[in-house]
């Protein structure tokens, strides 16, 4: 999860990320449309870096614990899920083409549209669990002069993202 060093950075981001994540989306089907690469979408659960593999299935066993738990149960469990570590969504891209497979993490590339020099500060690693350093700068060129979001700009940048992406894959 990127770092943001003001509270200002962090609402930029709340503006682009939604709609940037879906132009992302709607490029990548665009793209596989006219492609010989397969893709399949998967949601995973991504932890913070460091949570162990007892705390994981500590968590994954409470959350299974909820379906049918009465009222007062689900409290109890609910308050013992609250003082551990949760996952938080992510969604990757599987791609095959042949011998070829590769995967990327979607909102990695989500980064790349909304933060300047993104891929170079953090690398285009597909890890989910690749720790990340520096603070994030928000791309103050996808904004307007009234600080709203540039919609002509976000598309331009979402499809050359999409476009540079494809472009690195093995042919």
């Amino acid at each position: 999860m990127p770092k943001f060093q003001t509270m200002q950075i962090w609402q930029q981001a709340e503006l682009l990320m939604q709609p940037a994540f879906i132009r992302l989306i709607a490029n990548l089907e665009k793209q596989l449309e006219n492609s010989s690469w397969r893709g399949d979408y998967k949601d995973v659960q991504v932890w913070a870096e460091g949570t162990s593999g007892d705390v994981k299935e500590r968590v994954m066993q409470l959350r299974g614990q909820l379906e049918g738990a009465t009222e007062v149960q689900t409290e109890a469990i609910e308050q013992q899920l609250s003082q551990l570590p949760a996952p938080f969504p992510g969604y990757w891209l599987y791609l095959s083409r042949g011998d070829h497979q590769t995967t990327v993490d979607l909102w990695e590339l989500c980064y790349q549209i909304c933060f300047q020099n993104y891929d170079s500060i953090h690398g285009t690693s597909h890890a989910a669990d690749e720790p990340i350093g520096e603070s994030v700068a928000i791309d103050v060129s996808l904004f307007d002069e009234t600080g709203d979001v540039d919609w002509h700009r976000l598309d331009d940048k979402t499809c050359q993202t999409v476009k540079h992406f494809f472009a690195a894959l093995p042919t």
